[in-house]
């Protein structure tokens, strides 16, 4: 079948849920240097102002707020210190070991989709993969493992610079569609939960502005369920407000996108 679009999919919050793993660890891991844990709202506000897409960077920089804000005169952590935290909490095990080892929080991290998504995507001629801020280990345990999917194409932490840089999106973009992007080029889309994902659509729009490029939005899990309707209205309006220029109800909507809509 002709090939009519290519889908790039972000991971976390959008193919994984990471509310009790990601932001798990990072919860705790701002709790461990400064006595606070930051509510679930204090991470989607952070997460709004687009820049920090980094979770161990975050991590950081909400003590820094902390301390600043209670004015505590408390010796700040390194960011080595916060990785090796974080990372703790997270794996619960060296991450560049056998996933059979590891006993933290990513292994009890709930699914958004199963490998028929992409089985059917592929049967409607369109190409997908990943750009993902996690690390590799972490991206591969999620798309290998558990959704059973054979070397899927994926840029990850260290494979290009953090989001809202276009560079990994564009990259995996000619990797898979050939090295000139353009006007003559199929629609390009990015499905991503935080305004950093939207950013990073706009971003490449600049570099490529030949290149039809889409921006799909999607609401984290944790504000899809029932109790926090308001909420999750609230942060899908701010990804509109962005540049989003599709809403997904639910990452399975896309088992209908026509891109050439857009």
């Amino acid at each position: 079948m002709k090939n009519i679009g290519l889908i790039l999919f972000d991971i976390d919050g959008v193919i994984r849920c990471v509310e009790n793993s990601y932001r798990l660890s990072l919860k705790k891991t701002v709790y461990k240097y400064s006595g606070w844990e930051p509510s679930y709202i204090d991470i989607d506000n952070a997460k709004n102002e687009g820049i920090w897409n980094n979770d161990w960077d975050l991590s950081l920089e909400l003590i820094k707020r902390f301390f600043k804000k209670e004015n505590l005169k408390l010796e700040i952590p390194t960011k080595e210190e916060i990785i090796k935290c974080f990372e703790k909490f997270y794996f619960g095990g060296d991450p560049n070991k056998d996933s059979k080892y590891w006993s933290g929080f990513i292994t009890k991290e709930e699914l958004l989709v199963d490998k028929k998504l992409f089985d059917l995507l592929e049967s409607n001629g369109i190409i997908w993969g990943f750009v993902s801020g996690a690390e590799s280990a972490s991206a591969k345990f999620v798309l290998e493992k558990r959704l059973g999917l054979k070397s899927p194409p994926l840029i990850s932490m260290g494979d290009a610079p953090d989001k809202p840089n276009p560079k990994g999106f564009i990259n995996l973009s000619k990797k898979l569609l050939g090295d000139k992007l353009g006007a003559s080029n199929i629609p390009i889309a990015y499905v991503g939960d935080t305004i950093a994902d939207i950013n990073t659509v706009l971003n490449a729009r600049k570099e490529i502005p030949s290149q039809k490029f889409i921006s799909i939005g999607i609401a984290p899990p944790h504000l899809h369920l029932k109790s926090r309707v308001k909420e999750r209205n609230a942060y899908e309006r701010n990804l509109q407000k962005v540049g989003a220029d599709l809403i997904l109800s639910s990452i399975n909507d896309l088992k209908n996108i026509n891109l050439d809509l857009f």
